[in-house]
């Protein structure tokens, strides 16, 4: 099914029946989508202080009370703990599981940070005629760890994650143009052509999401990833925490126009 002009309000009604369960990349054109971390309030300050030290890789759309679950910018009605497809649940730095449904897992002392995510500026590289590999395979968008060097704040620090797009040469300024207009979800790529740059040894396999097709003549390009923060939290190990599946994001009712400089 094309989720490509469904109403956010909808894809977030088919993700909590659990009709919706997979990765959101091409859902709701024209309309921002989001990373979620969420954290006891004690570890709260810090992190805050983390997105805010490292713009670039974690730009922060909208942060919760404590223990709410409900948003008042992005999406009036919506609830975080049931409308991503799919939740990761870290002890101690460690991947317990993953969940369809976060509610059971909710503290009264939580507090959740929705960060901008690339995704959403995927409708208007389409739409300028720039190629999204990952969507037009189906697949989730390959994700990978770096080189390069978070800002630590507070118990958080580790290495920016980016995400991967390939493409044709002559395309890739359009591409840097039209991103770099959206800086609150990720802006202008972080690097472009040689992997091993910024500490990838192996395109074709990467960390988080899947691998996709790089033709011949077509140059890698990396954008700063919202998983980012989820490094962070493995490297801090805090007592809990909760994050999306990488590629199973908020979809929220702010268009990307809004995001705009």
């Amino acid at each position: 099914m094309d989720y490509s002009a469904m109403r956010p309000a909808e894809a977030r009604a088919r993700i909590r029946s659990g009709e919706i369960k997979g990765p959101t990349a091409g859902m709701c054109a024209g309309y921002a989508q989001a990373n979620l971390a969420v954290l006891p309030r004690e570890l709260a300050y810090d992190f805050l202080l983390f997105t805010q030290r490292n713009p670039r890789s974690c730009p922060l759309l909208e942060v919760t009370d404590p223990g709410s679950t409900s948003l008042s910018f992005l999406a009036g009605g919506a609830d975080v703990a049931t409308d991503i497809p799919k939740y990761r649940l870290y002890r101690k730095g460690v991947l317990e599981g993953e969940y369809e449904d976060a509610s059971g897992l909710w503290r009264k002392d939580f507090v959740a940070f929705l960060i901008g995510c690339s995704f959403s500026f995927e409708a208007e590289l389409l739409e300028a005629g720039v190629p999204v590999r990952h969507i037009e395979e189906g697949r989730n968008v390959p994700m990978y760890r770096t080189s390069i060097a978070s800002v630590p704040a507070g118990i958080f620090h580790g290495h920016m994650v980016v995400s991967m797009r390939p493409m044709p040469h002559e395309l890739v300024v359009k591409a840097a143009v039209i991103t770099a207009a959206m800086p609150r979800v990720h802006g202008a790529p972080v690097h472009i052509g040689d992997p091993a740059a910024i500490g990838i040894a192996d395109i074709s396999k990467p960390d988080f999401g899947d691998a996709v097709t790089v033709k011949p003549g077509e140059v890698p390009v990396f954008w700063p990833c919202g998983v980012t923060p989820q490094d962070a939290i493995m490297n801090a190990r805090p007592e809990i925490a909760i994050t999306h599946a990488p590629g199973h994001m908020f979809i929220s009712d702010v268009k990307n126009v809004a995001l705009k400089y």
